[in-house]
């Protein structure tokens, strides 16, 4: 069964966003619209451009948000091009952006898309299956073991990922990897049995790993950051949420570099007052937020999402 998709952080992030009724906003990934109806809703004359590059979501989202209002476009492609997507609009800049980058429950829970080790269907693991012809099956059936082990290893921050590259190459000298489950087992089948026996799920460090690679998550993360700070207006917010520390460090490295002014430490000890600082931008938050209890009882994915919150300031 699908379940229905319920955004993360919902409240909070909104509320970082400090809305104005007339602004342009940019939701970077669409979804199943959790985020985007929010922002529609306190839209009067502004406009909300919504981002994604799954059709699925795209159809089932564009119904909702019809819903609402109509003061929204939806941008099919990828984020790391959202510069060019909103120029084709007419739009060079916004007032807030945000980015939710885990991946929707639909996605997780269609046995046809090949995210989950939950289902045993054909892997795939991609985003846009339009567009996009790297699909996971192609991974381990193609790449070399050091590839593998790198990717697992980097991607997943799997202990091991050398054994479990192993094992892939080795099944694959007979018989082509085509499904999760197969996936799964070959897995289980490089692990000890004290991994084996631990809560999470023994293949999902790997199955991250695919995901991340096959859309190549983390370059397009980055890309499409630096073109949001450059496109945000004055007192425009940028809000991101992430859900594993490959992402976090992402957040960290480019939002210290923008919010941290190397002169300033030494002007605070100067004895003039009203100094004025040359940053651009400032956080709005020292620490990620993350979710509630009362959020996680209802919603098991929030458990490793953290919130981050940027604003252009000079």
């Amino acid at each position: 069964m699908i379940q229905e998709h319920i955004p993360v952080l919902l409240k909070e992030s909104i509320e970082l966003l400090n809305i104005n009724e007339n602004g342009i906003y940019v939701d970077c990934t669409l979804g199943r619209a959790g985020h985007s109806k929010e922002i529609l809703k306190k839209l009067k004359k502004g406009h909300l451009y919504a981002i994604d590059q799954d059709n699925e979501a795209i159809q089932s989202s564009k119904e909702a948000l019809k819903q609402v209002s109509n003061n929204f476009t939806i941008l099919e492609g990828n984020f790391a091009y959202m510069k060019t997507l909103l120029a084709l609009q007419n739009v060079d800049k916004v007032d807030g952006i945000l980015y939710d980058l885990g991946v929707s429950s639909p996605q997780f829970d269609n046995d046809s898309r090949g995210f989950s080790y939950r289902f045993d269907s054909e892997l795939d693991m991609r985003m846009d299956v339009l567009n996009n012809s790297l699909t996971a099956k192609k991974v381990v059936n193609e790449y070399d073991q050091k590839q593998l082990s790198e990717i697992f290893k980097y991607l997943g921050e799997e202990q091991f990922a050398f054994g479990i590259s192993q094992k892939i190459v080795d099944y694959r000298k007979t018989k082509e990897i085509k499904t999760t489950g197969e996936l799964v087992e070959i897995i289980k089948s490089a692990l000890p049995q004290k991994i084996l026996k631990k809560k999470k799920h023994p293949a999902k460090k790997v199955f991250q790993a695919l995901r991340i690679h096959v859309n190549n998550e983390l370059e397009n993360l980055k890309k499409s950051l630096i073109q949001a700070l450059e496109i945000i207006n004055k007192n425009g917010v940028i809000v991101v949420i992430t859900f594993h520390s490959l992402e976090e460090k992402i957040i960290k490295s480019i939002f210290k570099e923008k919010t941290i002014d190397n002169d300033d430490k030494f002007l605070s000890k100067l004895p003039v007052q009203n100094l004025i600082s040359k940053k651009e931008f400032e956080l709005l938050i020292k620490k990620p937020i993350t979710a509630s209890e009362e959020e996680l009882s209802v919603n098991r994915r929030a458990h490793s999402a953290k919130l981050w919150a940027i604003k252009k300031v000079g």
